[in-house]
């Protein structure tokens, strides 16, 4: 396979990847210009995590292309420090990855900053680090790296950012993390994390084992319960960046906004059972919430 080869190979690794998220990445509907630096910044974003979570594609060649050796190739500490050399690089010179080379072109184009993929680095390392949370303020701390920075860049990508625009967008993004958290109670346990506080846990009477059953006991289902309520809050807290602005860019935000309302919807359909599998909202359901976020109401 030619140097060519593997680079398209690793960027469709990536990028393909898309069609299978919970929320739009770059519909249709956007302009052009705005699918495609959306599109860079979400390679960007998926392959991080991908590094976080050990999900790269097998075979080394995304350690390779980092540098980093063929012996720590599965070390993903050192795949994230590589990588954020590499991130440096779109900044001030020429980076190895080709999503990172994809990404030099938005960042100039759209005068991105440094900070909200600096984030997102920061949030996969505390991955490998800290598995637990012991307070929802700590919790929230780990959601301003995780989740906030992709908001402000989509606000960034499309020119419309200001103080107020991001504190709301930081309030829908920590609760979209919120609510993927819940939905994902077992597969996050597989990975031994856990992404509820422990002093939820304590309140409600949850132990860690509880967490491994193949379905939710009334303990569990009303911490579930509880922290839905808390994600729908933030959500219903965020939703007026929807009204702040127009055309396009104002279907896709109502459909980050409803895509997070119609997953807690779902959540409470299921009776706050998650641990069987993420309960997920049909397209029915999506299509009732976009309309009720575009139309401002509850």
């Amino acid at each position: 396979m030619t140097g060519t080869d593997t680079a398209t190979a690793l960027e469709r690794a990536t990028l393909d990847k898309a069609a299978r998220e919970n929320f739009p990445v770059a519909p249709f509907f956007l302009p052009r210009a705005w699918r495609t630096d959306l599109m860079a910044v979400y390679g960007f974003a998926r392959l991080v995590d991908d590094i976080g979570d050990g999900d790269l594609a097998p075979g080394g060649a995304d350690a390779r292309v980092l540098g980093v050796p063929p012996e720590r190739a599965d070390d993903r500490l050192a795949l994230l420090d590589a990588f954020e050399a590499d991130l440096r690089r779109v900044f001030d010179g020429t980076p190895h990855h080709p999503l990172l080379r994809r990404l030099q072109p938005t960042v100039r184009r759209r005068g991105l900053t440094p900070e909200p993929f600096l984030g997102l680095i920061a949030a996969n390392r505390q991955d490998q680090l800290v598995t637990r949370y012991e307070t929802y303020d700590d919790l929230r701390a780990y959601c301003e790296l995780s989740a906030n920075p992709v908001g402000r860049l989509v606000l960034a990508v499309t020119g419309t950012e200001t103080p107020e625009r991001i504190r709301r967008s930081d309030a829908v993004c920590t609760g979209l993390q919120i609510v993927e958290h819940l939905q994902d109670v077992a597969e996050d346990l597989g990975r031994d994390r856990i992404y509820l506080p422990a002093q939820d846990m304590k309140r409600f009477h949850v132990q860690e084992s509880d967490l491994a059953a193949p379905s939710a006991g009334a303990s569990v289902r009303a911490l579930v319960a509880f922290e839905a309520r808390r994600a729908r809050d933030l959500l219903n807290e965020g939703a007026p960046l929807v009204g702040s602005v127009h055309g396009r860019l104002k279907l896709l935000l109502a459909g980050f906004v409803a895509g997070g309302k119609a997953a807690v919807r779902a959540i409470a359909a299921a009776d706050f059972d998650v641990l069987p599998g993420p309960p997920k909202p049909g397209k029915l359901q999506l299509l009732r919430e976009a309309g009720t976020t575009l139309r401002g109401e509850g």
